[in-house]
C-alpha cells in the first residue's frame, strides 16, 4: 500500500509509543506494519486517503469504553475492529495505550474469535440452470472444493441487479473451467 505522507507523523507517534510502552514487535505484513505478540497479530495502522486507521485484530474482544471502534464492514469483518482518526488531533495517547493493553492482555489470554460453521452451500438460481445446461461446466465445479464453490455461489449472491449476477456467471465460467477459485490470484 503507498504511503501517505500528510499521516507520517501520527504513524511516527504510534510506532514510538508502541515501543516505549509495550512488547510487541513490528513486521511488515500485506504491505502495512502490524505488531505481534510471539508472532500473533494483535494490531496494524495505515493512513489512507481520507483518514487514518489503526485496527485490532481480535477487537472484538476490547471493552472500547471510549466508544473509538468500529467495524469496518459490518457483516463482513467479524473479529477486527478500527479506530478511524481524521487528524492526529483524534489520538488521545491513554486510550490508545489503554486498548493495546487490553488487545495484548487478550492475547496472552488465548482470546480468538473462532469462525462460525458456515450453513450448507446454497447455489443461486442463475448458478444451477448453467450447471445444469453444462455438463462440462458442472463437472469442473463439482471438483471444486467446497470452500471455492461457496465462493463463487456467494460472488453472483452478493450481486443486487440481475444483470451483475449475468456478468459475473460469464466472468467466473472460465475460471471455473480452470479449475481456480474466485480468489486464488490473492493467495
Amino acid at each position: 500500500m503507498p504511503k501517505n505522507p500528510q499521516w507520517k507523523e501520527l504513524e511516527n507517534r504510534l510506532r514510538n509509543l508502541l515501543e516505549s510502552a509495550t512488547e510487541l514487535s513490528e513486521t511488515i505484513k500485506w504491505g502495512m506494519p502490524v505488531f505481534t505478540l510471539d508472532g500473533k497479530n494483535v494490531l496494524g495502522f495505515a493512513g489512507m486517503k481520507h483518514h487514518f486507521a489503526v485496527w485490532f485484530y481480535n477487537g472484538v474482544f476490547l471493552k472500547d469504553q471510549h466508544q473509538v471502534l468500529i467495524n469496518a464492514q459490518e457483516g463482513k469483518t467479524k473479529a477486527m475492529r478500527q479506530w478511524r482518526m481524521e487528524s492526529e488531533a483524534d489520538l488521545d495517547e491513554k486510550v490508545f495505550l489503554e486498548l493495546v493493553q487490553e488487545a495484548i492482555s487478550n492475547e496472552q489470554k488465548g482470546l480468538v474469535w473462532k469462525p462460525e460453521k458456515s450453513k450448507e452451500l446454497e447455489l443461486p438460481d442463475l448458478l444451477k440452470e448453467k450447471l445444469k445446461a453444462d455438463s462440462k461446466l458442472k463437472k469442473a465445479f463439482e471438483l471444486l472444493t467446497p470452500y471455492k464453490q461457496k465462493e463463487y455461489a456467494e460472488y453472483i449472491t452478493e450481486a443486487k441487479r440481475e444483470a451483475t449476477q449475468v456478468s459475473r456467471l460469464e466472468k467466473i465460467i472460465p475460471m471455473i473451467l480452470e479449475g481456480k477459485g474466485l480468489n486464488d490470484r490473492y493467495k
